[in-house]
């Protein structure tokens, strides 16, 4: 005799984020009505989402785009990098033509108000898509959407399953070290796998570039965190933080100039092309 196999489907842990306590609420209840979920946490931005998932390791996520501190396609960006890599459903009030911007059919989203039988289709994708072992967003798609994202409010590192987010404002300087980037805080350097020429781009397009200067090739550096230049001569023995054509030895004894900075010892060297820099402050 065969026996009736019932298949099994596992509880999808979700994580609700939304600055609106009324879109938290209506989430909540419709998800009461959805089958194989669990409802694990709720947060009023993105910055609070990423605690929550660090925390539970949520299955999904549904963010809100716009949000205070943090918004949801910048909190998508950090969970997409990090171990956890939740699927995310977006949530919006942007209406149809806005929506262009998305990959309609790679990524999914809900527009408010949320219908039951709306959050039901977009669930069962997610449950078809664990089974299938696939991301519900891809980095080329999160891509696509950038045009609708806020300056970025921080860095992320994946640490251990975790991701440990970096302030903008603690960041003293980047700067480029073969495949990675270092991000410089007055406590502790970090690695990112971005290149600095994306950064760079990114600042420039979502209106950064005005809080960060690049002093050389390799570095960028926080205007606030620059308290003055000074004049040096190279020393061969001292290569650390010189531009690779001053520790030449045949260029000992030439001078550079190099940029203090506020509470660190590191100094960073200004390459001749961004000297006159120097001379205009």
């Amino acid at each position: 005799m065969f026996e009736n196999r019932v298949e099994i489907i596992p509880k999808l842990k979700i994580i609700v984020a939304d600055d609106e306590a009324p879109a938290r609420y209506r989430l909540k209840d419709l998800l009461v009505d959805v089958a194989n979920v669990e409802l694990i946490g709720e947060a009023k931005n993105g910055k609070e989402a990423i605690a929550l998932a660090n925390e539970h390791k949520p299955d999904l996520v549904l963010l809100d785009i716009r949000m205070p501190v943090m918004d949801g396609i910048e909190a998508a960006a950090h969970l997409q990098k990090s171990e956890i890599k939740p699927h995310i459903i977006f949530t919006t009030a942007y209406d149809s033509h806005a929506l262009q911007a998305f990959e309609l059919n790679a990524i999914d989203y809900l527009l408010k108000p949320i219908r039951l039988e709306r959050l039901q289709t977009a669930i069962e994708k997610v449950h078809t898509l664990n089974n299938l072992l696939q991301s519900a967003l891809k980095p080329s798609q999160l891509q696509a959407m950038q045009a609708l994202r806020s300056p970025r409010s921080h860095f992320s590192i994946s640490e251990r399953g975790r991701i440990i987010l970096i302030p903008m404002s603690d960041v003293i300087y980047l700067r480029a070290e073969l495949k990675y980037v270092t991000v410089r805080t007055p406590l502790k350097e970090y690695l990112i796998e971005d290149s600095l020429t994306a950064l760079e781009n990114e600042f420039a397009e979502t209106g950064l570039s005005a809080q960060f200067i690049r002093l050389h090739r390799n570095c960028i550096v926080a205007k606030a965190y620059i308290s003055g230049y000074e004049k040096r001569t190279n020393l061969v023995n001292h290569p650390k933080n010189i531009d690779p054509a001053y520790s030449d030895h045949s260029l000992a004894g030439d001078t550079h100039w190099v940029a203090l900075l506020k509470d660190i010892p590191d100094v960073i060297t200004v390459s001749r092309r961004q000297q006159h820099l120097v001379r205009s402050t």
